[in-house]
């Protein structure tokens, strides 16, 4: 214990460490926010990292998670030392197989970044849906609170499975514990040599399937013997929590750190208590704490061994007078009685307490991540104090359909006034989120301090916000909850200001650094009004760089992450400013080291010029802005995206009550279009006189924000003074004017129309067709552009006679402005799937990267024509996209010939001519499309009047005679993509 190893690690790397060093073999398919544990699992094995018996584990990925426990069932049989990964579906494909690991008393632990369930909605977010499912399989199932426990039982979980011969799922939360990083003290190992017993392995290995000791498992029983033979287990389970209590003694007799199945924390005479598991058990215990320091008489249980649920060594813990119990479950089983850790401490309390029996009442909270404050912990023993408490509630959000949330006071702050607190707002890509991570592990290892990180992002890849949350201190940071009251706020996207509100959580006289393109002296005046008074409300003092210029001057184009990381060392003083530059170039040259001398030459560069460019800003006694911060809201908008959507676009999501959501999942389309990002630093600018419109730029373009058309002079009146149209050149439309125009404020940057551009000005061949240019510089005339571009008719479809790469581009995408990546290469394909067919499309889509730019909240790309029509689109599973695409086909023409009957059988009513021109139009091109849409229209007329059953099938089914196109799309891995 005297040779302590400090790291600073994430949740996913500390349980990994252990699970690769005491492991021969890990099968794994990556899944989020798992998927680190296997990475890191196969960069070790890459590495010839060895585990604790010098052996380098090998690591294999799967198709699936299905087919990686298959694999996991099959190396434990043949004695193998085996671990995965996983969360959420994944865990859910290995259920039926874990039945089997379990009925075969075999030792092996699951690791689990406990993730939401898809339900009315997929999440990639944390709660314990997942796990919860899993609590019938025969698997013990044990739960980390905190970094250091996802190191720590990681460790336990191992001995107690080859001491026990029971599975282990090895939990924690997904995203608020996987993600976090945290200082932790790492076991060595030796260590982990003196936990796991040589007898135990061998033991396990004995067990092996081989011909040279012939056994048979897995066989077929008849209703003779196999309710005994599955009794046979149950001595095993009814040891467990006592193997289980002398692993963590052991455990702490190598380590000096204390666990218990069941810790009680709080007043020993407490009358009021909360049970809880995972991290928010940390958040209830420090607010108990708190409390109780201020005079309180509380307490609280911490669950780390749910299953087996151990009752007597659950009600032991439980102080002698507790009058009132909350039990608080991070999830939801729809038609229950009660969650399931209710359920449990309510048997427990039925089983094994003698005294008068406490009232037990049941909540949620947390559910994909939702934040779990120690306000929140507050309400909950406020409304335990009232006469009559609810039996069942919910907390953390505002219920006003079922009246089941508690009112929440958010002013409760238990943070120790010691601790530095710092909030950095990012762009996804730009390195901001990386940046921190370095900047926590150089103060934790310069200074000593404990340090802790959190970062909050939505499912997209990139280009939306990224908000990190640092906090460093003398003593254990344990706060699994976001920073209220920040010291320290950096903005490193200025265009952040003209919308979102970036100083909710800046703490009076708290420093605020800009990365903004204007020099010092003019920072003040382009801040919106809003923001200057709340710099001077809460006497902030502002610091300014232009970020991107030094990053464009060394040349390390957007990746503005070292300059900014480089400031913040330089302003907070958590490190001598000397000693943070030397350590930044450390983790610089670490980090980029494999991409060669000039990346970390640049870098290098980039953390000189820094300091010569960060400047003080003089704060004025007065704001006096004329400019304002721009509403989300739009009058435009239609009432649900105003309601709803748009409080969502604002940040303030979580204040949004239940009624305020669809019963069943299903969402408007055509949303992106109010989003307005603005993420480009550059946008392309036409040069109309060089341009050989072949619409390679519009063809190519991710994201719908290059868009071609073709125009009468009459549709181009009243154009503004800024728009542009020459002459179009060929035959097809000849005689009208074409146009190509940017979407400013859609528009990524990403440049590739630039690059696909082939035509050049002779005189200047850097110069193109297409030119990036300054956003800023351009913005406000591009978007009256593009306002008055949107409102030229579009081209009627059936007028594209030969249809190809070109003239595609003169259809109307109903894909576009996706949140994808800058530079995306899968969206152009779908923004052209959807030129071709939208009208008509219906989109299966596959759980991976296309679902999440395709249907991530708030907003999604998929939008509709004039008419109304455009895509429809679902998502099912990761897993069964094809089969899920093929049911949608067959239901769609099993429609398609009940229509058909109906109408032959209603001809002799309605008409034989315009039956017949229904049943025999040919559909397989755009014309025949259109006028198929007419005859449909007459068909409708037809049927207004008619009051017979057959008369209003056919009117409910009439739009399927229109053919539809039905499409599955790929995702994560899927068809191989």
């Amino acid at each position: 214990m005297s040779d302590v190893k400090r790291i600073t690690v994430d949740g996913n790397e500390a349980a990994t460490s252990v699970a690769y060093r005491t492991s021969e073999t890990a099968i794994l398919y990556p899944i989020t926010p798992a998927s680190t544990m296997g990475e890191l699992a196969d960069e070790w094995a890459a590495a010839r990292q060895p585990n604790i018996w010098g052996n380098v584990p090998q690591v294999i990925e799967m198709q699936s998670e299905a087919g990686a426990i298959g694999s996991v069932h099959g190396a434990l049989q043949a004695g193998s030392l085996c671990t995965t990964f996983t969360a959420s579906q994944g865990l859910l494909l290995m259920i039926p197989t874990m039945y089997k690991i379990a009925g075969e008393l075999t030792s092996f632990v699951i690791h689990v970044a406990a993730r939401s369930l898809a339900t009315h909605a997929l999440s990639i977010f944390g709660d314990h849906s997942d796990v919860m499912a899993c609590r019938g399989t025969g698997f013990a199932m044990l739960a980390s609170a905190s970094v250091q426990e996802a190191h720590d039982l990681a460790a336990i979980a191992t001995a107690s499975t080859l001491a026990a011969r029971v599975p282990f799922v090895h939990f924690f939360d997904g995203f608020r514990t996987s993600h976090e990083i945290n200082c932790i003290d790492a076991m060595s190992d030796q260590q982990l040599r003196e936990l796991i017993r040589p007898e135990w392995i061998a033991a396990h290995r004995q067990r092996a399937l081989t011909p040279d000791a012939p056994v048979l498992r897995g066989t077929a029983q008849n209703p003779d013997v196999f309710f005994q033979a599955r009794e046979a287990c149950n001595p095993f389970y009814q040891a467990l929590p006592g193997i289980i209590q002398e692993q963590m003694r052991h455990f702490a007799k190598i380590t000096g750190r204390d666990y218990r199945p069941y810790e009680y924390v709080g007043d020993p005479q407490a009358q009021h208590v909360v049970v809880a598991m995972g991290s928010g058990a940390q958040t209830v215990a420090q607010t108990v704490q708190y409390l109780n320091a201020h005079g309180a008489k509380l307490g609280c249980v911490i669950v780390r061994l749910y299953r087996p649920f151990a009752a007597e060594l659950f009600t032991a813990v439980l102080p002698p007078h507790v009058r009132r119990i909350a039990v608080l479950d991070r999830t939801k089983e729809p038609g229950s009685i009660g969650e399931p850790l209710y359920q449990d401490v309510l048997t427990a309390l039925m089983e094994d307490w003698a005294a008068p029996l406490p009232l037990v009442i049941g909540g949620r909270y947390g559910l994909s991540s939702k934040e779990f404050t120690p306000a929140m912990v507050k309400a909950i023993f406020d409304h335990l104090a009232i006469a009559q408490p609810k039996r069942h509630f919910t907390v953390g959000i505002v219920d006003d359909v079922t009246n089941l949330s508690l009112p929440i006071d958010d002013d409760l702050d238990i943070q120790p006034s010691d601790t530095i607190q710092a909030i950095f707002f990012g762009l996804g890509s730009d390195g901001t989120v990386g940046a921190n991570k370095n900047s926590i592990k150089i103060i934790a290892g310069e200074t000593g301090l404990n340090a802790q990180g959190y970062f909050v992002y939505d499912s997209r890849k990139s280009g939306s916000m990224t908000v990190s949350h640092l906090r460093f201190g003398q003593s254990p940071i344990c706060a699994p909850y976001l920073i209220r009251q920040a010291g320290f706020v950096a903005c490193h996207q200025f265009e952040f200001v003209e919308k979102l509100d970036v100083l909710e959580a800046a703490a009076p006289g708290a420093v605020l650094l800009f990365n903004a393109p204007f020099a010092h002296d003019q920072l003040w005046a382009n801040l919106p009004r809003e923001i200057q008074d709340i710099i001077i409300t809460k006497k902030l003092r502002v610091y300014t760089i232009n970020a991107d210029a030094v990053a464009h001057d060394v040349g390390m184009g957007r990746r503005i992450n070292t300059i900014m990381q480089t400031c913040f060392f330089a302003i907070s003083g958590v490190v001598e400013k000397n000693e943070a530059i030397a350590a930044i170039k450390r983790a610089i040259r670490k980090t980029y080291a494999k991409r060669g001398e000039e990346v970390v030459r640049r870098n290098f560069e980039a953390v000189d010029k820094t300091l010569e460019n960060l400047h003080v800003v003089t704060i004025p006694a007065a704001a006096d802005s004329a400019i304002h911060q721009t509403s989300f809201f739009n009058e435009q908008m239609p009432e649900f995206t105003r309601r709803v959507q748009a409080v969502m676009l604002a940040g303030k999501g979580d204040s949004l009550p239940v009624s305020a959501f669809p019963v069943d999942g299903t969402w408007p389309t055509g949303t992106t279009r109010w989003e307005k990002r603005n993420i480009a630093a550059e946008i392309p600018i036409w040069e109309s006189a060089i341009c050989i419109q072949c619409n390679k730029c519009a063809f190519v373009c991710p994201h719908a924000a290059i868009r071609a058309k073709v125009a009468s002079e009459t549709d181009l009146i009243g154009a503004p003074s800024t728009f542009h149209s020459v002459s179009y050149k060929a035959p097809d439309f000849k005689g009208m004017q074409y146009i190509l125009q940017v979407a400013p404020e859609d528009c990524t940057g990403c440049g590739l129309c630039v690059q696909v551009c082939p035509s050049k000005d002779k005189s200047n061949p850097k110069h193109k067709a297409i030119n990036m240019t300054p956003r800023l510089a351009v913005r406000e005339a591009q978007k009256a552009n593009y306002d008055f571009f949107l409102n030229i008719p579009e081209l009627e479809r059936s007028r594209i006679t030969r249809l190809d790469a070109k003239s595609s581009q003169f259809m109307l995408p109903l894909f576009e402005y996706s949140g994808a990546c800058a530079g995306c290469g899968e969206t152009p394909y779908l923004k052209l799937l959807s030129q071709l067919f939208g009208d008509r499309l219906i989109i299966a889509n596959a759980t991976g990267c296309s679902s999440i730019y395709g249907g991530n909240l708030p907003t999604t790309p998929y939008t509709k024509d004039a008419a109304g029509r455009g895509p429809a689109w679902n998502n099912s599973l990761f897993e069964n996209n094809a089969e899920f695409g093929l049911g949608i086909a067959l239901g769609v023409a099993k429609h398609e010939q009940e229509a058909c009957r109906l109408l032959k059988q209603l001809a002799p009513t309605i008409g034989e001519t315009l039956a017949d021109a229904v049943l025999m139009n040919d559909q397989n091109t755009e014309y025949g499309i259109a006028r198929q849409r007419q005859h449909v229209a007459a068909l409708r007329k037809s049927l207004h009047n008619l009051t017979t059953p057959e008369a209003a099938g056919l009117r409910q089914l009439a739009d399927y005679l229109v053919r539809k196109s039905i499409w599955i799309v790929g995702g994560d891995g899927w068809a191989y993509d």
